[in-house]
């Protein structure tokens, strides 16, 4: 992949990848930010499967029996820690109210997903000089 190109993501549960070990896999852990409030749980992983690395994480919150929920990108860089139970974002209630509103439309376009970037404050993953998270998740 060229610097500046962005590869096709994909959910992980849509993908023929998988988790190596069930206690690596994050998905239905709730997400708190940096305070320790709960803000959702994480609904799935997107992934760039030529690179085999995870990209985002698809937090789910709001509503009730998936009625009126809501859904949104967090880049895996903002991950700070994982436990048995919970996924800690180094980010705000308001960053992630605030940040772009999940769209299964738009998700694919460059634009997007530069804006949560953006929003969040890393650079994108596709760009020079990005440095990778220091959480290895590899589907």
């Amino acid at each position: 992949m060229k610097s500046g190109d962005i590869p096709m993501l994909t959910r992980l549960s849509d993908s023929q990848q998988a988790i190596p070990s069930a206690d690596e896999d994050v998905r239905g852990r709730k997400v708190t930010d940096r305070s320790g409030n709960e803000l959702g749980q994480v609904g799935d992983l997107i992934i760039d499967e030529g690179e085999r690395k995870v990209r985002f994480l698809l937090m789910e919150y709001g509503g009730f029996l998936g009625i009126g929920e809501k859904k949104s990108y967090i880049p895996v860089d903002a991950v700070a820690d994982v436990t048995e139970d919970e996924v800690r974002i180094d980010r705000t209630r308001d960053d992630v109210v605030d940040a772009p509103e999940y769209d299964p439309e738009l998700v694919d376009q460059r634009e997007y997903s530069d804006r949560v970037y953006t929003h969040y404050g890393y650079a994108p993953f596709w760009g020079t000089g990005y440095i990778p998270p220091r959480f290895p998740y590899r589907p």
